[in-house]
């Protein structure tokens, strides 16, 4: 015992000595740690709030600024955030930020660890950031944790020196009595056990401290889609202006690409020289407004037999003719390129696929491959249009359903939109296509993948869940597929709101004078008006048997009403629309030779072209328009008629099987295949009050007006906005992690 006192007393005292110069050090190295954590942290916060502040200060709203720093100090450790935009300027502050902070007196804070400011009651860091504004941020945090681990830290190691004294006491004691196997056991348990206070280790250490920026982030990225979603939702009158001040604030000098098969301008030639054409598609009417908008590149099939005659050494031409706004670029294709991607496998094989229309759908080894040809042209035109590693890509349709994909795999960082016009079948009838798992594959190359309504999506989302090895996030509608993600949207298209004043310079009572005279139909003469292209899927013959219905069941009207089928000539080169086009003539002759009078047919079937101001003249003039299309993924034929009715009249009869009918309730919605319903719902619009018919298009204008075509395309783009900002964000954040 004597001993082990004359060994414990000296080595207790040069403990004591050792700790008390270990604490010192300990203290210091830990401060040195928690002001480089302090630093990390500072540039992060700066980093995270550089954009919202960039919006803040551009709009002049100290509010705003205000807020955006009140939220970012909701963080316990977050003591004051302040801004100076100039070292003369007031300090945009919290209001905990301490007097002697000042712009003017910024010098003595910085430095590369900041500055430590000792208060009376506090321990503050202090952090002043330059930003890319031409400021200074100033970000105080609190060191109140610090002195906490101090004493903690003091603790520990004072607590493992005695510990140390006593268990080297009792190795000293108990040593004389133990033999050298049970000193050496001793030994080894010491050596394996773990020591009171051990300091754990770097990985463990960093994480608990970038929890706070992580929850930082991730609210700062929710307050991001919120912002973009309530104001695309309540505080934005979209139109033109509107998209253009969007594409400046969201995507400031982005690259904007559209690809489809149709060109908005077709270039003609005839006797009297080059025509320009716009063909009668709703894709086009729906997109080229837009691309006035935003002065893009449109890449597209060049099919008019003029069309090679009339762009640059780069196949670039620029269009409107009459007001240049942005360019086509065309692609050409051969004729049997074309006739097995277009005509072949995306028209006689995916759009009778697409649409519940009766039709066989034929697919070909030989059509397959030009598709994939034709997709692959279009998109090395996308790679070579790009003047950025990231541009965003919008892609139009089941014409190309493999471009994304391949723009993928050449741009791996571009933003792609895709958006298919028309309906998505059901898993089981989607399983008909030799391809499917390739067309899916193609489609989730995109970053967006949009359809006109949430049941389109919903049978896309149950397709890749069947036959692809992708996971499917049914509560985000997210598919992950190769470690990317394809957000699948609903995004209702429309049309151009206000609608042309050139189309709508003639009064409605003007136009149906003129519509009258020209068909020389009586002036008292009532019209009914379908506007198609002669499709098998949009009902035309079933139109005309329900206008037959109707002279069968309300005789009255023979000789008193005329239906003008305007029917745009499409595909004559595919089987089934020339047998298509025989069945609708003969339909019309027979009902014609039935109910028709000299003076006025029951049918007035109009097999041509027809432009856009003819086509309205049309509406304004008619009391009714019929879109009975048997299968339809929105149908803008319905749209368009609505906003032609600034006199508040007309009646508008609408397909149940159409995506317009989700949007417009207040038509007659019939089911084409019903005669009867629809002979009845003929009636009832010929019979309508005039004030019935002012409330129900009164609605329906009111909604167009509000969910035009450009909140279709702005939608869309500021979800690519915030999709390409959150990527950004969590790269800059994977990068300091």
């Amino acid at each position: 015992m004597r001993l082990s006192l004359r060994f414990v007393l000296p080595l207790a005292l040069v403990l004591a000595g050792l700790a008390y110069i270990v604490v010192p050090l300990v203290d210091q190295l830990t401060l040195r740690w928690s002001v480089r954590d302090l630093n990390t942290r500072a540039a992060l916060v700066a980093k995270t709030i550089e954009e919202p502040l960039y919006e803040a200060i551009e709009t002049g709203s100290n509010q705003k600024l205000l807020k955006q720093f009140a939220d970012i100090s909701e963080d316990e450790r977050l003591y004051a955030l302040g801004y100076c935009a100039t070292p003369n300027a007031a300090m945009v502050a919290t209001r905990v930020m301490p007097r002697e902070i000042r712009c003017s007196k910024l010098d003595r804070y910085v430095g590369e660890d900041g500055y430590v400011l000792h208060t009376d009651r506090e321990m503050i860091h202090v952090a002043v950031r330059p930003m890319g504004t031409g400021g200074v941020l100033i970000l105080l945090q609190d060191m109140g944790y610090f002195v906490e681990r101090s004493q903690q830290t003091k603790l520990y190691i004072y607590g493992f020196f005695v510990g140390l004294a006593i268990l080297i006491s009792l190795i000293t004691v108990f040593i004389a009595q133990l033999s050298l196997r049970g000193w050496n056991e001793a030994l080894r348990l010491l050596v394996r056990g773990k020591l009171p206070g051990e300091i754990p280790t770097a990985a463990a250490s960093t994480s608990p401290e970038l929890r706070p920026i992580a929850r930082d982030l991730q609210r700062l990225i929710r307050e991001l889609e919120s912002e973009n979603r309530s104001r695309d939702e309540a505080q934005i009158n979209w139109n033109p202006d509107a998209l253009k001040a969007m594409l400046r604030g969201e995507l400031r000098g982005e690259d904007i690409i559209v690809v489809s098969n149709r060109e908005p301008y077709i270039h003609v030639e005839k006797e009297g020289g080059i025509e320009v054409q716009r063909p009668a598609s709703g894709l086009v009417t729906a997109l080229e407004p837009i691309m006035r908008a935003c002065s893009g590149t449109w890449i597209a099939h060049g099919s008019g037999n003029a069309d090679r005659a009339t762009v640059d050494a780069h196949d670039r031409v620029a269009v409107p003719p009459e007001k240049p706004a942005y360019q086509i670029r065309r692609v050409w294709l051969t004729p049997e390129q074309e006739a097995g991607y277009y005509y072949g496998f995306a028209n006689e094989g995916l759009w009778p696929l697409c649409h519940i229309a009766h039709v066989c759908p034929i697919f070909r080894s030989s059509d397959w491959e030009h598709y994939v040809a034709a997709n692959q042209l279009f998109a090395d035109a996308v790679v070579q249009e790009a003047t950025t590693p990231d541009p965003i890509v919008m892609v139009q349709d089941y014409h190309l359903a493999l471009v994304p994909r391949m723009v993928r795999e050449k741009l791996p960082e571009a933003t792609i939109i895709t958006f298919w016009h028309i309906p998505w079948p059901n898993p089981e009838s989607f399983a008909i296509c030799p391809w499917r798992e390739r067309i899916i594959d193609g489609l989730l190359g995109s970053s967006i993948l949009g359809f006109h309504t949430q049941f389109h999506c919903n049978n896309f989302v149950d397709t890749v869940d069947r036959f692809m090895e992708a996971r499917v996030d049914r509560e985000s509608f997210e598919v992950t597929s190769g470690g990317k993600q394809t957000a699948v949207r609903r995004f209702p298209i429309s049309i151009d709101w206000p609608p042309d004043p050139l189309a709508m310079e003639k009064s409605a009572e003007d136009c149906r004078r003129e519509i009258r005279a020209i068909n020389h139909l009586p002036d008292n003469q009532l019209l009914g008006i379908g506007v198609d292209r002669l499709d098998y899927t949009k009902g035309i013959i079933e139109r005309f048997r329900a206008v037959e219905r109707l002279f069968e069941l309300q005789p009255e009207w023979v000789g008193r009403f005329t239906f003008i089928q305007i029917a745009a000539p499409t595909r004559s080169s595919i089987g089934e629309y020339q047998n298509y086009e025989t069945l609708v003539r003969a339909a019309a002759e027979r009902i014609n030779l039935r109910f028709g009078t000299e003076a006025a047919p029951a049918i007035l079937l109009k097999i041509q072209y027809h432009g856009p101001r003819e086509v309205y003249e049309y509406y304004r003039a008619a009391e009714l328009c019929f879109v009975s299309s048997l299968h339809d993924g929105m149908n803008l034929v319905a749209k368009e008629f609505v906003a032609a009715r600034n006199d508040n009249q007309g009646v508008l009869l609408l397909s149940e099987f159409t995506g317009a009918a989700r949007e417009l309730p207040e038509a007659l919605i019939v089911n084409p295949y019903d005669a009867d319903q629809c002979a009845a719902a003929l009636h009832m619009a010929l019979t309508m009050d005039p004030m019935e018919q002012r409330d129900r298009i009164r609605l329906m204008r009111s909604l167009i007006a509000e969910f035009n075509v450009y909140r279709w395309a702005g939608r869309m783009l500021l979800d690519a906005a915030t999709m390409r900002r959150r990527m950004r964000l969590l790269g800059d954040t994977s990068k300091v992690a």
